[in-house]
């Protein structure tokens, strides 16, 4: 008999997408989604039209509101995809199967957590080089066996046990456009220079000067960006663009934080 599956869901504004996704895994045992408070389009409407719990909830950050959503899940496996992620057949199957039939590793050990590969279409391609590809995000794993860590806006699970990897891909579909893609590295970069500097990180300018070109020489040349065309140059540009913002916030969240008036 399969194992059961619970998949974990956070949307805010997204009600176009969260239809497609949560479609995209309507065979899984149950669909639990977590609403953004401040989302103020038909999120929640498809939520409870289409899934099996649904909960509204503060924003407090990417790593508070996945753990929170995950532990709402009534199921030991759990699989984890935002509202703009799409379960291709292929990674259904392989998701089936292994919840159906895990395989033994050579110790004698189950797998714990399976990590996915996702394809990105942006641009008016699916772009299969640079930073976006290949993207091994572990999503499928045992609830009892994970727990969240990382730096706001990107947390990740971390594991005890086994990993592996499963055929199919997530289709990635990102940002709608590049004003899409330009307002969401606003955003990130703000969650990821106050992480910054909630952890007492010091800025330093040559992290400033250095890390943004060696983003650009990492996405274009070093992981063959450029042969996704012109869309791959966008690309090793915007990724490049989102880490000068996040290290010059920083140095501007953190001077701010040290010139405020104790008084206030």
């Amino acid at each position: 008999m399969s194992a059961p599956l619970s998949v974990c869901i956070l949307a805010c504004d997204e009600e176009d997408e969260l239809e497609r996704c949560i479609r995209s895994v309507s065979w899984a045992d149950e669909i639990v989604v977590v609403v953004d408070e401040k989302s103020r389009d038909g999120s929640e409407a498809v939520a409870r039209r289409l899934a099996s719990r649904v909960e509204r909830r503060p924003y407090a950050g990417d790593i508070d509101q996945k753990r929170y959503c995950t532990t709402l899940a009534k199921n030991e496996w759990l699989l984890v995809v935002d509202p703009d992620e799409v379960v291709s057949d292929e990674l259904a199957e392989s998701i089936r199967a292994c919840l159906e039939k895990p395989v033994e590793a050579v110790d004698g050990s189950y797998a714990a957590a399976y990590e996915v590969n996702r394809l990105t279409y942006h641009l008016g391609r699916w772009i299969r080089h640079g930073d976006f590809y290949p993207d091994w995000k572990l999503r499928l794993f045992r609830k009892s066996k994970a727990h969240w860590l990382g730096r706001d806006p990107h947390g990740r699970v971390e594991v005890e046990g086994t990993t592996r990897r499963l055929g199919g891909e997530l289709l990635h579909y990102s940002y709608r456009n590049l004003a899409d893609q330009v307002a969401r590295i606003q955003f990130f970069s703000d969650q990821a220079a106050e992480s910054l500097v909630h952890e007492g990180t010091s800025f330093r300018i040559r992290t400033l000067i250095l890390h943004p070109p060696a983003r650009f020489l990492r996405c274009y040349v070093l992981r063959s960006g450029f042969r996704d065309g012109l869309p791959g140059f966008i690309i090793a540009v915007s990724s490049a663009f989102y880490v000068f913002l996040k290290y010059a916030k920083h140095w501007e969240f953190e001077a701010a934080h040290k010139n405020a008036d104790p008084r206030t």
